[in-house]
């Protein structure tokens, strides 16, 4: 048994150097890096994304994660002139859709700066107005914004902290088929598709069907818990329409775009139901009840993303992972991608 079987997480840990972090995305999307492992024992297969339709067969299903970058990340000033941002997590229980929410759970930064009532000013005039901490939350707390419609005018969309390059082009931090805005991180998987390459997996037999997942910043964290059973898996909000679910049913192979999109498959066949919130946490032997290949990125170590990895793939990720640096691959949200066959990393 692996050290990641038996349960430490620092069978979950990998040395990833710096320079492999991807800063900036490949152009065009479709260029980017794809390490191909579908079965038990094959030397790992090199590839771009654009050749992804010639690996799908006539009967599978793609499956993408629809949601869209909030504009959640609001770069404010208290009267004092201190700089303070704001990360705008959820709208606060009962505050209704994202796009009018106007009480918002958040991430002050500097928070201890920054006590309950603080106005928050944006160009001289009131923008948001600091509520109390939230008991047990880590540094979450509420908000009050003045108007619903405040991240759209004033909001940059959220990088994850490892991405030190401003980003040109915001939509680059989308996906070509987002619609549902919500999440604070986008479902990396996806940046890779085009309109082009979809249509492509089309004409070779596959459909396309969406799932709604609502990607929160937990995602990419990495657990801090010494053993698995230990961490408790943030809650995040889906739905899975019924068009897909009964796609599913019918697909000759169901092909999960990132993690995201597999916590949303997975959860709906777990729960049996079709939308709601989700702990589910994907790892060790998780018996999956849907999804037969996954096309992800590569992960941070010893997030709950490579735990699902593991747990889908098997335990020769690692040595997966080692390839993949030694031929140059790029990592993270920006990074390249894998198309891995379920169980293909577990001993004969």
């Amino acid at each position: 048994m692996s050290p990641a079987r038996a349960g430490a997480m620092d069978g979950f840990d990998y040395e990833l150097p710096e320079a492999a972090i991807a800063q900036t995305p490949v152009e065009p999307r479709s260029a980017a890096r794809l390490l191909i492992a579908l079965e038990p024992g094959e030397e790992p297969g090199d590839a771009t994304v654009a050749d992804l339709p010639g690996l799908l067969r006539p009967g599978d299903l793609l499956v993408v994660n629809e949601t869209r970058v909030l504009p959640a990340r609001l770069v404010l000033e208290k009267g004092s002139g201190g700089r303070v941002e704001v990360l705008l997590l959820e709208p606060a229980p009962g505050a209704g859709p994202a796009t009018g929410a106007t009480s918002w759970v958040a991430l002050v930064r500097p928070g201890r700066r920054v006590p309950p009532g603080t106005e928050l000013l944006h160009e001289g005039e009131v923008a948001v107005v600091a509520g109390a901490v939230l008991p047990g939350e880590e540094g979450r707390r509420h908000v009050e914004l003045v108007d619903g419609g405040l991240p759209g005018r004033i909001g940059r969309v959220p990088l994850p902290p490892y991405i030190q390059a401003e980003l040109a082009d915001p939509e680059r931090y989308q996906t070509v088929y987002a619609a549902a805005p919500g999440s604070v991180a986008a479902p990396t998987a996806g940046l890779h598709l085009t309109d082009e390459v979809l249509e492509a997996c089309r004409r070779a037999g596959a459909a396309v069907a969406t799932v709604d997942l609502v990607v929160g910043l937990d995602t990419f964290r990495p657990i801090s818990a010494e053993r698995p059973e230990d961490h408790v898996m943030h809650s995040e909000a889906y739905r899975v329409p019924e068009a897909t679910l009964e796609a599913c049913a019918r697909a000759g192979r169901v092909v999960a775009v990132g993690t995201t999109t597999v916590r949303a498959l997975e959860s709906a066949a777990s729960s049996g139901r079709a939308e709601g919130r989700t702990t589910l946490f994907i790892r060790g032997d998780y018996d999956f009840r849907v999804v037969d290949l996954l096309l992800t990125n590569f992960h941070l170590p010893r997030s709950s993303l490579l735990l699902l990895v593991d747990a889908f793939y098997g335990p020769r990720w690692a040595g997966l992972y080692r390839t993949a640096l030694e031929r140059g691959y790029r990592f993270l949200s920006f990074g390249d991608a894998m198309l891995l066959g379920r169980g293909a990393g577990r001993p004969a």
